[in-house]
């Protein structure tokens, strides 16, 4: 569409990755460092913020209107170097008066002058790690705070003005049952967040919690099935609305940056380990610190795994992720941007909904409740029958 003679301007996303925590926690493979050496940080944000300029430089006709800081811990690394990167990209790239930006933090962090500075300088969505309400399962997985600390955490967060938070939980940890899950998200629901993130634990080969999964009293795949179960059925009954396998949230208060990651937008990561989908190709930033502040310094290569996607590939993506999402597949969506026939999906996904495993409806499919318990299964299977279809163009001539 234009206005004025003037085209509108794509859509961006950007992620900041900021490497530092206070502790690393015992399930966590996420690039974090918990070297607190000054130098080291002030290099990394001279380092990111110098990323961010030339980026920006080479980034006409887009618009940024979400903004992410992730980690590692952005309330650790403090206000100062977050408000420094988000005046960076504010004077690299356009951002929309409306965009959503958001920063991580955990609850041992969180202070009334951080709250007020962010909030001051943009900041309008927060991210709180609270993951368990159990102060013993949360020092065995190496958090480093307790319930009540959360607890006051999102006071002083509601106190500093912020009127979009999220909260991060975490089922199947060691020594979990589903009576104190439940427990849990009775608990956590009594804090009114706009947005609940659930995740199921995942014992990710290389952590601390992998070396002894065996002896952790870990739940078995049946116990986390029904905590997932119950976790919709509970939040669905509170208002929260499920728009993602694991997200939940209050009308209109959907993650519009992490929606970006599910729909196929565009976005740009800086920091070491940040990933990217921009104009077409995707790239990743190496998951090195130093050598991160040392490719920027030296005006060195910084990126790998560089890609330029082809379009049956994308069309697998659009499978796997928007099948994340309640919103789901449609079959002019597929047809019209892949040239790929949607028939013999759709008949796989006819049998996936009388096994009640899927809902569909004028061409449109989504995976139920019991459907993402089984979505690796099933997107296996559109995956094969995707790669075994032949081009709608090709077809035709």
């Amino acid at each position: 569409m234009a206005i004025f003679g003037r085209k509108e301007k794509t859509p961006l996303g950007i992620y900041i990755h900021v490497p530092f925590c206070r502790s690393k926690c015992q399930y966590c493979d996420f690039y974090s460092l918990t070297d607190k050496s000054d130098r080291l940080m002030e290099d990394y944000l001279d380092a990111v913020c110098d990323h961010i300029r030339e980026t920006g430089r080479s980034s006409v006709g887009y618009q940024v209107d979400t903004i992410y800081f992730g980690g590692g811990t952005p309330s650790f690394f403090g206000a100062d170097g977050m408000a420094a990167i988000l005046t960076a990209v504010r004077r690299s790239f356009p951002v929309a008066a409306s965009a959503e930006i958001t920063f991580e933090a955990n609850p041992d962090s969180v202070s009334p002058k951080l709250l007020r500075r962010l909030r001051g300088e943009g900041f309008n969505r927060v991210s709180l790690g609270i993951q368990c309400d159990d102060d013993r399962i949360l020092e065995k997985i190496g958090r480093p705070h307790k319930y009540e600390q959360a607890v006051q955490a999102v006071e002083k967060i509601r106190k500093a003005g912020f009127k979009n938070l999220s909260v991060d939980l975490i089922y199947g940890l060691p020594g979990q049952t589903l009576e104190s899950w439940q427990k849990t998200l009775q608990h956590v629901l009594q804090l009114e967040p706009e947005h609940i993130s659930c995740y199921g634990l995942k014992v990710e080969e290389g952590t601390p919690l992998y070396k002894y999964r065996d002896v952790s009293n870990l739940p078995d795949d049946d116990t986390q099935a029904d905590m997932y179960l119950s976790t919709v059925e509970i939040l669905r009954n509170k208002g929260y609305r499920q728009y993602e396998i694991s997200n939940f949230c209050r009308r209109g208060y959907e993650s519009r940056h992490n929606m970006k990651y599910w729909t196929g937008g565009e976005y740009l990561g800086f920091g070491p380990d940040a990933s990217s989908d921009f104009a077409g190709k995707r790239f990743k930033i190496i998951r090195d610190l130093k050598g991160y502040i040392q490719g920027i310094q030296n005006k060195g290569m910084v990126l790998e795994d560089i890609q330029e996607i082809p379009y049956r590939e994308r069309a697998g993506e659009y499978l796997m992720m928007r099948l994340r999402t309640t919103q789901g597949i449609s079959r002019e969506e597929y047809e019209k941007n892949f040239l790929l026939p949607f028939t013999p999906l759709e008949s796989y996904l006819e049998e996936c909904r009388q096994q009640g495993h899927a809902l569909g409806a004028d061409g449109r499919w989504r995976l139920t409740p019991e459907g993402f318990l089984l979505s690796n299964t099933i997107l296996t299977k559109l995956l094969l029958l995707q790669d075994e279809s032949e081009p709608l163009a090709k077809r035709r001539t």
